[in-house]
């Protein structure tokens, strides 16, 4: 482990943070022990570099098959975890499999193993059984939010996978639910268990509840005011059911209210769409289903609206877990209609009394861009923002975040500057080639 501790400031500097968290120096010191791991902790803790960190030191720079296998239960958790990987500068490679990406490009990823496999079960158990996947090389088995996956209902792939991994030396699991009974396939032995799951925790000062109270059995009204309310500020509004997402969010759109939806059905450029405006403040509100409430990184989050009252309360705390994450702070608002009942699980809460008058929010400053290369094409953001600049003359404000898919990619771009963008760049090429460029949907 000493060269992960060697190289702690250069680590640091790379992920621009300070300093890692007790947490995390918790599990670095405990993985350098044969044990087996569970590790216990809050959502948005942190626990993606608690366990990639040591799982890098373990990595055999001279070895050219895959050395580790992280399984999770979401295609967006899988994401942005590779996403972590990448950005520790490692060399290592790393392969991302999920349901809704193309089998033919994962394929083709694996044809030179990766160091590092990620993904979910269901994609990874089809690429074993197609011989696409050397299981035998593997030493490293995680399994993040494992409770999560077993709830989901993976238990059979999971099985089959660890049950397809003959050479496993060490496990590491991680959830942020304490009452999970661990299924005997995952073949914990000698495990040292690392509970940071403090009462403090679930239920932090920082994070603020409260309640409106509706009229309404339908809510929509109530939700419209809440969010005229609550102004342009980052806000996930969370319902039960798919097509209650995209009610919802076709009532707010009518009440000329920016937002997206995400849920479960969409198809992976339309999830991918909707999260990168989100992120890059095309939006301020997101509307979705549960999916998002593990495995969404998205930094500044300050509103959770339950417009549904959440079917448990594990769902509960980790809807809330996308804000008042780290060091910051955020409020948590259950919309009650007149025949529901505050759960007994939910902290005492201050109610919010509703002005009459609604004031629209203030709209986005940003639009995105939808360009129809990426990864694949051998395009990345520096030859975006080399395009926009020289083609469209924006300047290095004009453009915001960018997100570089295997075979598309979204640009935030300031919306005042959005039409002559489009007229400008119309029938010029990037990297030689002509592709279609747009306004995302």
């Amino acid at each position: 482990m000493s060269n992960i501790k060697d190289n702690f400031d250069h680590i640091l500097a790379l992920l621009n943070i300070n300093a890692l968290n007790e947490m995390q120096l918790a599990s670095i010191e405990a993985n350098e022990k044969e044990k087996d791991i569970v590790l216990l902790s809050a959502t948005g803790s942190g626990k993606t570099l608690a366990f990639l960190l040591p799982l890098l030191s373990r990595f055999q720079p001279d070895n050219k098959k895959t050395q580790a296998i992280i399984i999770v239960p979401a295609r967006e958790l899988a994401m942005q975890i590779e996403k972590v990987f990448k950005s520790l500068g490692s060399g290592f490679k790393v392969t991302c499999c999920y349901g809704g990406h193309l089998r033919e490009t994962e394929e083709n990823n694996l044809i030179e193993p990766p160091a590092l496999l990620i993904g979910t079960p269901g994609r990874l158990a089809d690429h074993i059984r197609r011989g696409n996947i050397t299981t035998d090389s593997i030493e490293t088995l995680i399994l993040d939010e494992f409770d999560k996956s077993l709830e989901a209902g993976f238990e059979e792939e999971m099985a089959f996978i660890i049950g397809s991994l003959p050479n496993i030396k060490k496990r590491m699991l991680t959830s942020a639910t304490q009452a999970v009974e661990v299924p005997a396939f995952v073949g914990l032995k000698d495990r040292q268990v690392l509970n940071f799951l403090t009462d403090e925790e679930a239920s932090p000062e920082k994070l603020a509840f409260k309640v409106v109270n509706s009229a309404d059995k339908d809510k929509l009204e109530s939700l419209f005011r809440l969010v005229c309310y609550l102004g342009n500020r980052s806000t996930v509004v969370f319902c039960n059911h798919r097509e209650s997402v995209e009610r919802v969010s076709a009532y707010l759109t009518e009440q000329s209210i920016t937002n997206v939806f995400y849920h479960g059905s969409m198809e992976q450029q339309e999830r991918d769409s909707a999260l990168c405006k989100f992120r890059n403040g095309t939006s301020n509100i997101l509307v979705t289903t549960d999916l998002a409430a593990r495995g969404l990184d998205v930094p500044n989050i300050r509103y959770i609206v339950h417009y549904h009252i959440p079917n448990t309360e594990d769902s509960f705390i980790h809807r809330n877990g996308r804000t008042a994450r780290m060091d910051a702070s955020g409020t948590v608002i259950l919309i009650i209609g007149p025949e529901e009942k505050t759960p007994a699980y939910v902290p005492e809460a201050e109610p919010i009394e509703l002005p009459q008058e609604t004031i629209l929010p203030e709209k986005p400053k940003w639009s995105t861009i939808f360009v129809a290369a990426g990864k694949k094409d051998k395009v990345n953001k520096v030859d975006i923002v080399g395009f926009l600049s020289n083609k469209a003359h924006l300047k290095k404000e004009d453009i915001g975040l960018i997100e570089v898919k295997d075979f598309f990619s979204f640009v935030a771009v300031k919306k005042i500057k959005m039409n002559e963008t489009l007229r400008l760049i119309k029938n010029e090429k990037i990297k030689n080639k002509k592709v279609k460029i747009d306004i995302a949907k």
